[in-house]
């Protein structure tokens, strides 16, 4: 479960990264790494610019994703929330940030998707008939199926990695991470808010699809779409346990509703699937 630490934490050490731009939005974003080895610990900031500071709130949507894929039942690098007072260029910050810790066993090494990909691929080869062939097929229709639930809109080449064991040289696929552009992320006012169609098919990065996560699901062949653990009322409590100051309760009920409006499409199409 992905932990909620509201006590106010003093990571004014913690040392940033420079700023990295993300692919498709026009915000910026930090991070920071302490430890080595097991005890390496990765923190991370939602938007940040110089002039507003911290105003986006992709943390809470790790945490949202993170619980979510609990209960689904899907292999994912979790995330702890942490209210922590922080220090950037001498100023500093009383934000929400993420942490967590490395998914890689110590004796892997990691490789982004997309680069691992071009390496090793045969000429012509696409996406999905090299993961066909490297039986990667269901990881892939399960991520497809996650990206749609969630909206994530930054799947790009290296939100996805392959770990290679450097003695068996054994590889496989980390699990699904940064789900941080996702949701209503987009989203920082309440007329933006209000306009924000949950159910709609916006424009998303996915290096091994199309830019619309509702087609992607068409790609999975009937006999393969995920089956899931079925999500109960009860369950929506959990995932947005503790998050009441984190988020304003505007952005927490869009959210709840649109996780609730895209399972209930999921549900629809599973069964015809299904059933075809």
């Amino acid at each position: 479960m992905g932990n909620v630490i509201t006590d106010i934490q003093d990571l004014t050490y913690l040392e940033w990264s420079k700023v990295r731009k993300s692919s498709g939005t026009a915000g910026s974003f930090l991070k920071a790494v302490t430890g080595t080895g097991k005890d390496k610990r990765y923190y991370k900031l939602s938007d940040f610019d110089s002039v507003n500071g911290i105003t986006g709130h992709e943390c809470v949507n790790e945490i949202i994703a993170d619980r979510l894929l609990d209960l689904l039942g899907v292999e994912h690098l979790s995330y702890d929330l942490i209210h922590a007072e922080i220090r950037i260029q001498d100023k500093t910050y009383l934000t929400w940030l993420c942490a967590s810790d490395d998914y890689k066993h110590p004796a892997e090494a990691k490789t982004a998707f997309d680069i691992y990909f071009e390496a090793d691929r045969t000429r012509g080869e696409s996406v999905m008939e090299y993961c066909i062939r490297k039986g990667w097929d269901d990881y892939l229709y399960r991520m497809f199926t996650v990206d749609f639930l969630i909206l994530n809109r930054d799947r790009h080449g290296a939100n996805l990695e392959v770990l290679t064991d450097r003695k068996t040289q054994q590889v496989r696929l980390s699990p699904l991470f940064d789900h941080g552009l996702s949701f209503v992320f987009s989203c920082h006012d309440l007329d933006a808010l209000e306009r924000f169609d949950v159910t709609g098919d916006y424009p998303v990065q996915c290096f091994a699809a199309s830019h619309s996560a509702r087609s992607n699901l068409d790609l999975i062949p009937n006999e393969q779409f995920p089956v899931f653990n079925e999500l109960k009322a009860d369950d929506y409590e959990y995932m947005f346990a503790d998050l009441q100051e984190a988020l304003d309760q505007p952005w927490l009920d869009k959210i709840r509703e649109m996780i609730r409006q895209r399972w209930s499409i999921y549900e629809d199409l599973r069964n015809q699937k299904l059933s075809g």
